[in-house]
């Protein structure tokens, strides 16, 4: 994942800091969370981000994470989300 402008990128982690989440100064939007787990970092990308896609191609459905304990919460991420990410905050354009 290349960042172009690192300064415009603010992270903020929720009550357990297992997941950090990357939010844009610009437009407040999370395009990307991740998560460290075992040194491997794992994310997640927001579809709300993607540009150009049809949102009829989207297939929404309802989740609930209340009451998931950090140890299913962890192993969820390393399942389902992205592994094996480098980000590169290369700054400027």
């Amino acid at each position: 994942m290349n960042i172009a402008e690192p300064a415009l990128v603010s992270k903020y982690a929720f009550g357990t800091q297992t997941a950090q989440f990357h939010i844009c100064a610009r437009c407040g939007g999370v395009p990307v969370v991740t998560s460290l787990i075992d040194a491997q970092l794992f994310a997640v990308v927001s579809v709300n981000a993607f540009e150009n896609v049809e949102p009829s191609l989207l297939r929404h459905a309802p989740a609930s994470f209340d009451g998931e304990s950090e140890a299913t919460r962890l192993a969820r991420r390393k399942r389902n989300w992205i592994g094996k990410i480098r980000i590169n905050e290369r700054g400027g354009n």
